[in-house]
């Protein structure tokens, strides 16, 4: 039981930091959501799957602006 409390408050202190981060940040977004700019995670060099950018055109990720 012991164990299950202790599973339960790490992780509400989990979702408790995440929600303040959010609520901290200007209109609740993340920065760098944009995998496409971590040659890591895209070798292929595929655009961005929320704005459209290559990994050429780093910035930031507006996904009001996505290409089409």
């Amino acid at each position: 039981m012991e164990l299950l409390l202790i599973t339960f408050g790490l992780l509400l202190l989990a979702f408790g930091g995440i929600a303040i981060k959010i609520w901290g940040k200007k209109d609740g977004k993340f920065s760098g959501t944009c995998a496409s700019q971590n040659p890591y995670l895209n070798k292929n060099g595929d655009a961005c799957g929320m704005c459209g950018k290559l990994p050429e055109q780093q910035g930031n990720c507006d996904s009001t602006a996505k290409a089409s």
